[in-house]
């Protein structure tokens, strides 16, 4: 499987931006996806992911009510909603798929594909 996210730019605090990842190649082998990030200096760290079905979704604490992660089957697509956003949500975000068909995973080792990132950069 391939990912290809895009969507990334410059924003303020307290704006808005939509990360998405399409995917394309074996993708009927696809199961959970999702969405991590890494600081400059800093290591990367899971975001938010969601299960095969989109019925379950997990975030972690420092995004919960600020992001919203949803996915497409159709169009092999899933997307990452970024509201309210604050200067430390500055990173580059991946996008990645996993095989788990019942869980969402927040583990990077849950994911077996990562797409290239794109760089949000959140002013104050």
């Amino acid at each position: 499987v391939q990912l290809q996210a895009s969507g990334g730019g410059l924003v303020q605090a307290g704006g808005s931006l939509r990360l998405s990842c399409a995917a394309s190649g074996r993708t009927s082998s696809m199961g959970n996806m999702g969405w991590f990030r890494q600081a400059p200096g800093k290591v990367r760290e899971f975001v938010a992911s969601i299960t095969w079905s989109g019925r379950a979704t997990y975030y972690t604490d420092s995004v919960k009510g600020r992001f919203t992660i949803s996915r497409d089957n159709a169009k092999n697509t899933v997307d990452l909603q970024m509201n309210s956003l604050k200067p430390e949500d500055t990173a580059v975000y991946y996008c990645a798929a996993g095989g788990l068909r019942y869980r969402s995973g927040k583990e990077p080792t849950d994911f077996g594909s990562w797409g290239q990132g794109t760089l949000v950069t959140v002013s104050s």
